[in-house]
């Protein structure tokens, strides 16, 4: 691969290293009781960074579908897109372990090129004051289709 210093080889190792993460919290997970609240709260730590995992990992795709034509080389970029796809194989088998449907049919309900070319609408014209805004808002949306899933019982409380 290219050097570190290109943006998206460190996110790449940054995601990396979080599944990384998860897999070992995945192990660890079989030493705790499940029903106690530790094991609730272990799960839903889990639960937690496979979904963030999940926004890296569609980030490190926007990267490559934005890169400067000729940027890298043909070669390079198929590298890119091999190694992008086994991380997400890896993380959809996590979050299928977790019942995180949501994660795992995430492109099949979307498709990937509506996506990208949706999330490229929302931002055309806008400033970076816009982009906050909309990021905040969705953030929002997020948390609030979080808190949602919890009322609901699909997901374990958090008690801090």
């Amino acid at each position: 691969m290219a050097s570190s210093a290109d943006p998206w080889v460190r996110e790449y190792g940054e995601a990396a290293r979080l599944a990384d993460d998860v897999a070992a919290m995945v192990a660890d997970r079989a030493a705790l009781p499940q029903s106690g609240p530790e094991g609730m709260r272990h799960t839903s730590a889990i639960r937690r960074k496979i979904t963030i995992l999940g926004t890296r990992l569609d980030s490190l795709e926007g990267m490559l579908a934005r890169l400067p034509p000729k940027s890298i080389t043909d070669k390079e970029l198929n590298k890119r897109r091999d190694t992008l796809s086994n991380l997400k194989s890896r993380a959809k088998q996590m979050a299928e372990s977790f019942n995180m449907s949501t994660f795992a049919n995430r492109e099949d309900l979307l498709g990937q090129s509506k996506k990208a070319a949706d999330d490229m609408n929302r931002v055309a014209g806008l400033d970076n004051q816009g982009i906050v805004g909309l990021q905040r808002q969705i953030m929002k949306g997020t948390d609030s289709g979080w808190l949602l899933d919890v009322m609901a019982g699909l997901l374990p409380s958090v008690s801090t």
